[in-house]
This record gives structure tokens, C-alpha cells and sequence, in this order.
């Protein structure tokens, strides 16, 4: 008996088509609170040159992309905050709500990224982005992410160059990306990496590495669900404990069970890590307006 589903599927990845009749989420982590921001959301913070939020200002860079709908996973504390800016709609595209939930009674902090967006599962019925509220992209970073996303039935990433998303002083983490032949073969997370100590962990500011920034297509979700639920098995008793989305893409690449495309990406990428970030991104962001 043909299989129509996967039939269908090939038709409707045909480049127009696919612009037709396919949806594209965007999806945003907004559940985190930052102890260095005086446990505040740091994705709003007014750093645009309209006095726009973090995350306004990425939304703004990301929605000439062409997406549909835009999901926004929460928190218990972040809710009302995020409810209250945003309501229902951001410039005519629906936003839809989904909340990460974990038993406070039993641990100390949320089950990791990964588990974020198994939260919203229910709602990623077609492809989608992800990536993080208190980051800015660029606009040709999501561009390129849509536009493989509607011609094709792979994952896709951006490889940042990790010169251009180091401070000049102080570290950070990143996740590493190995490559051959345009896929992700490996993400090694890497602690503490400073432009100073670049030779000695065998990196260069051409290394390509991720800012959390993934194009994946619905099917991805169900793997990643499995996922969750055994490392929530696994870590049952263990309270901190987190199931990082980079590592458990990482480990479907291994099992051979997705395929990671990668696009190096010469976009500036913005953030705030330290509270003295936040006037360093805003003057930078004046000056490219």
C-alpha cells in the first residue's frame, strides 16, 4: 500500500508549493529569570533605538522571514509578565502560549531547554525556529533558516563564528560544532572561553559554534520527546539536573536518527550576559540604525 503521507510530503516540499501551503512557526524561550538582572528577564531590557525590548527587536528582525504563527514558551514567574506585553497578537501573527512546568516540591529549577520545547509539542505541527529571547540574530540568520525549512525535510543550524560572539573580556559557554560535508556531526559543549584562552582549548574566532538558533522540522519533536522523558526517567532523583536541547540533538545525530544541516553565518550576533551588556548592545545597535 503507497505511503500518501510521505507522497504528499514530497509534493509540498517542492519550493512553491511549499510557500503556499505550509505554516512556519517561530518559537521563543522566554521562561528565564537572570539572578545577575536582579532576577528580572533579561529579554526585556530596552536596547533598541526605538526603545524597543531585547526580544521586540529580534522578533522585528525575524518576522520578514515569513513565518505564520509565533509560540512563546513561558515560565510560572514569566507568564504574566510576557502575557501582559505581548496579549494575543504581535503585528497580525497569533501568538500562542505554552508553559514549562516542573514539580517545585521535587527540584530546585526547570528541566532544561530541551524540555521547554517538548512543552510545546502540541503546538509544532508544522516547521519551526527556535532560539533564545534574550538574544538578537540578525535578520539574515532567520532568512536563511525559513528558506531551507520550506524547500527541504532537514534540521538546519547557524554557525557563528565564535570572534564575533565573545566579549572582549570574561568567558562563556558554547557549543562547539564539528562538520563534514555541511551536517553537524558533533556539538561538544565547551566551558569558560574567553578570546584569551582560544589557543589553548584548540579553537580559533573562525571555529563555528551555536547560539542556540535551530531550524527543525515537526518530526524532530517526537524524537526529542522520547528524549526528555528518559532523561527525566534517568534523573528522577537528581534536583538540578537539566536536558539541554544542543545536547539532545547531538545525540540523535549520533543515532543517526536526524540530519543537522549547518550554514555558516557572518551575522553579529547580540546578547546580554552581564548587566554592563546591556548599554554595550544598545550603542551598538544605534549605530546600526
Amino acid at each position: 500500500m503507497p505511503n500518501y503521507q510521505n507522497t504528499l510530503k514530497k509534493i509540498y516540499k517542492t519550493p512553491f508549493l511549499q510557500i503556499i501551503m505550509t505554516e512556519l512557526a517561530l518559537v521563543y524561550l522566554v521562561g528565564g529569570l537572570s539572578s545577575r538582572f536582579e532576577g528580572k528577564p533579561k529579554y526585556f531590557a530596552k536596547v533598541g533605538p526605538n526603545n524597543e525590548t531585547l526580544v521586540e527587536y529580534s522578533l522585528n528582525q525575524a518576522l520578514p522571514a515569513g513565518f505564520t504563527k509565533i509560540i512563546l514558551i513561558t515560565s510560572k514567574k514569566t507568564y504574566p509578565l510576557v502575557r501582559e506585553k505581548f496579549q494575543d497578537s504581535y503585528k497580525g501573527l497569533p501568538i500562542i502560549y505554552a508553559m514549562q512546568k516542573f514539580d517545585e516540591t521535587k527540584r530546585t529549577r526547570p528541566w532544561g531547554t530541551a524540555d521547554a520545547l517538548d512543552s510545546a509539542k502540541e503546538y509544532l505541527d508544522c516547521p519551526f525556529i527556535i532560539c533564545n529571547g534574550d538574544d538578537i540574530y540578525g535578520k539574515e540568520s532567520f532568512k536563511i533558516l525559513t528558506e531551507h525549512l520550506k524547500t527541504k525535510d532537514t534540521n538546519i543550524t547557524l554557525g557563528y563564528k565564535l570572534g564575533k560572539v565573545l566579549a572582549e573580556q570574561g568567558t562563556v559557554n558554547r557549543g562547539i560544532f564539528q562538520v563534514e560535508n555541511n551536517q553537524v556531526t558533533n556539538i561538544k559543549e565547551t566551558l569558560e572561553i574567553s578570546k584569551q584562552n582560544l589557543e589553548g582549548l584548540n579553537l580559533t574566532e573562525e571555529t563555528l559554534c551555536s547560539m542556540n538558533l535551530f531550524g527543525l522540522q515537526p518530526e524532530t519533536i517526537i524524537l526529542l520527546s522520547e528524549k526528555v522523558n528518559n532523561f527525566k526517567e534517568i534523573n528522577s532523583e537528581d534536583q538540578t539536573a537539566e536536558c539541554y536541547l544542543p545536547t539532545e540533538l547531538n545525540n540523535l545525530i549520533k543515532e543517526k536518527k536526524i540530519v543537522l544541516e549547518i550554514s555558516p553565518t557572518n551575522e553579529q550576533w547580540f546578547g546580554l550576559t552581564h548587566p554592563e551588556d546591556e548599554l554595550i548592545v544598545k550603542n551598538k545597535l544605534k549605530e546600526l540604525n
